[in-house]
């Protein structure tokens, strides 16, 4: 930085003297005259009613964009407060973007340049080339903040305005689209901030950052290509069963704004698992992807028996496909099935005679089980119990959908909308946190931990994982704030962390419990 504090000084030593020259109408000479007389003449540019913005010469108005550039790199130096990087950051871009435009005039118009009004352009441009090094983590945090207002103020208002089926459906098949789109792919990876901090690896899977995609949302694995783009560390897709379904009656998918929360009716609609594996298992992925297996909702099951050999049947397809998912995830607490009244996988005795039956199975890839928020801590405790017997279940995710209408976080008007489906977002935060502190109390020698419900930013994510959570799931958060709230959580924990003084994540998880 003092690299750039240095050009910035000589830009407006620069700006200065040609204020200095403009006041005393002396015309400065052009060194390259000699050289070059027929592109470079400065008193034809200095001269030229371009010369002058609004009644202000342009040198003048050069030392104030100098002198306030100074000051903003001066102070980022001097002080730890953000806004005077973020500060920086837009005066060079609003130096560079001027500078182009004063170039462009220059030569395009004038057809004739001044060296002076060029090193300062040369000085803007080679300012902002090293502040994007410099100050990258600003950059992009200010990037995803117009991306926030944009999407909060233009986008979500019109798109809240339709079906929310409609517009999930819609935005999933532009989200295919943009994945194979040149730009996307050439660009990839400058997209994406990196930070070792958030590195981890956990049950012998490679993450970059915690953030995933909940199960859920990409229901059909149509976004498998496209969520390394927003910045996603992994995502399970799914829920996939073992027979396609279309989804329960509508309405299947609702909003309720003053809750922050989503009305959930699907009942695992997709395309069942034949269909999805023959999609993926060609297919490489450049996050880990999980595939969220659970039993198809069906009335046709009317046992336990039947419904572990649906869900051990799926499981099978996608062993055989070759697909190259990173890990699964067993759903066995989706309250919006045909059966979920019948067939209960909550018991320890009945949740131990599905997990016997995968076990078998041998799978070499780690599972982990979605398990309920609305069980009491006894009963949730026996289950951890079982679970923490079966070594192929690497850990468990807390959870799923808030059962409780009555929950403080919803608001009575909003629930009294919807007579079926249960309810995603910061109704279920409380209790998940609750329960990822329960769990990490008890088996985090034995279990690892992935925090779901209510992530609406940084600090939500990073109080799951100062409870326990390694890793934290979200999709309500990024309905309501924006596509780059994953980017906006990602840099906030790289602050948090540092604030702690931690070096990697992995330092803080179960801090609060210890």
């Amino acid at each position: 930085m003092i690299l750039v504090l240095l050009l910035a000084l000589s830009g407006l030593v620069d700006s200065v003297y040609l204020t200095w020259e403009h006041f005393q109408k002396i015309i400065p000479p052009c060194s390259i005259n000699a050289f070059l007389p027929f592109l470079s003449d400065c008193g034809k540019v200095l001269q030229s009613p371009y010369s002058i913005m609004f009644g202000v010469p342009l040198a003048v108005i050069g030392v104030i964009h100098y002198g306030l550039l100074t000051s903003a790199i001066t102070a980022s130096l001097l002080s730890k407060k953000k806004i005077f990087r973020y500060w920086t950051v837009l005066e060079s871009i609003a130096g560079a973007v001027a500078s182009l435009y004063f170039m462009y005039i220059q030569i395009g118009i004038i057809e004739s340049i001044c060296i002076y009004c060029t090193i300062s352009a040369l000085i803007s441009f080679i300012v902002i080339g090293l502040i994007y090094i410099y100050l990258k983590k600003e950059r992009f945090e200010l990037h995803d903040w117009l991306y926030s207002l944009v999407y909060r103020f233009f986008f979500k208002p019109i798109f809240f305005l339709f079906d929310a089926e409609f517009v999930h459906s819609t935005m999933v098949q532009k989200g295919v689209l943009l994945s194979k789109t040149p730009l996307i792919k050439f660009m990839g990876s400058k997209l994406i901030f990196k930070d070792r901090s958030l590195n981890q690896k956990i049950a012998g899977v490679s993450f970059e950052n915690p953030i995933g995609l909940a199960a859920g949302f990409d229901y059909n694995a149509d976004l498998t290509q496209t969520l390394y783009y927003l910045d996603f560390g992994f995502q399970s897709a799914g829920t996939v069963t073992n027979e396609p379904y279309e989804g329960n009656p509508r309405p299947r998918l609702g909003r309720l704004p003053r809750s922050q929360s989503l009305m959930v009716n699907k009942g695992f609609k997709n395309l069942g698992a034949g269909a999805i594996s023959q999609k993926l298992k060609n297919l490489r992925f450049k996050i880990p992807v999980g595939i969220s297996i659970g039993m198809t909702n069906s009335d046709r099951f009317k046992t336990l028996v039947q419904a572990i050999q649906d869900i051990v049947s799926a499981f099978k397809t996608f062993e055989k496909s070759g697909v190259r998912n990173s890990y699964y995830e067993l759903n066995i607490s989706c309250p919006n099935l045909l059966h979920a009244k019948n067939i209960a996988f909550y018991p320890p005795k009945n949740l131990n005679l599905l997990l016997i039956s995968v076990d078998r199975l041998k799978l070499k890839k780690p599972v982990f089980i979605k398990m309920p928020i609305e069980k009491t801590n006894t009963e949730v405790s026996s289950m951890l119990e079982v679970i923490s017997r079966h070594k192929f279940v690497k850990g468990v995710i807390f959870g799923n959908l808030q059962k409780d209408k009555s929950n403080p976080a919803l608001i009575p008007s909003e629930v009294e909308k919807f007579k079926t489906g249960y309810f995603s977002g910061k109704p279920c935060e409380q209790r998940s946190n609750e329960l990822i502190k329960l769990a990490y109390k008890k088996y985090a020698k034995k279990l690892v931990i992935i925090g779901c419900g209510g992530v609406f930013s940084g600090k939500d994510a990073y109080k799951k994982i100062k409870l326990g959570a390694s890793l934290v799931q979200l999709i309500t958060g990024m309905i309501f704030q924006g596509p780059q709230l994953i980017s906006q959580i990602n840099l906030e924990l790289i602050d948090l962390l540092k604030k702690d003084g931690f070096t990697n994540i992995k330092e803080a998880v179960g801090y609060e419990n210890h």
